[in-house]
């Protein structure tokens, strides 16, 4: 018993030793290519995944696309051309800044504007000066100056 033992433990220990280091693993420069342009694209189904983290029926069938249309020469942006003429503009995951989109680009920076200028207007109009107090009738004063003259008495 003992002997298998040591024959298992020294079977295991020159496996180790036999095994040296993991060789590298090599990369595919287009898998690299379509996974670089699936996250530039929105799965259509799953609510805020990119193409290239969905494992939807749809993105696997988009990766396909893109993988067949990279393999016969057509450029990234040619991809992203087609997705956006196929599913609109909501397939990119960074809009662009152009055409109709330059409302979603925009609109935050007009209500901010809109919002400070507002506030400024009603912090003015509260800001209101009192108005100077009316001066004293010929009778008043002429009580202040008795007042006067019994305190300095």
């Amino acid at each position: 018993m003992i002997r298998a033992g040591l024959v298992l433990a020294g079977l295991l220990l020159f496996g180790a030793v036999d095994a040296g280091e993991p060789g590298l693993v090599a990369e595919d420069p287009d898998h690299r290519q379509m996974l670089e342009v699936a996250k530039q694209l929105r799965c259509a189904v799953c609510q805020n995944q990119s193409v290239a983290e969905s494992n939807s029926g749809l993105a696997e069938d988009m990766r396909a696309v893109i993988t067949e249309k990279l393999a016969e020469g057509e450029s990234e942006q040619a991809v992203l051309d087609y997705f956006v003429a196929r599913y609109g503009g909501y397939i990119l995951m960074k809009p662009e800044s152009q055409g109709k989109n330059w409302l979603l680009w925009w609109s935050p920076l007009v209500v901010l504007l809109l919002v400070l200028g507002l506030g400024y207007r009603f912090l003015r109009g509260q800001r209101v000066v009192p108005p100077a107090p009316p001066g004293l009738s010929d009778a008043e004063r002429a009580a202040v100056a008795r007042a006067r003259a019994g305190l300095e008495e």
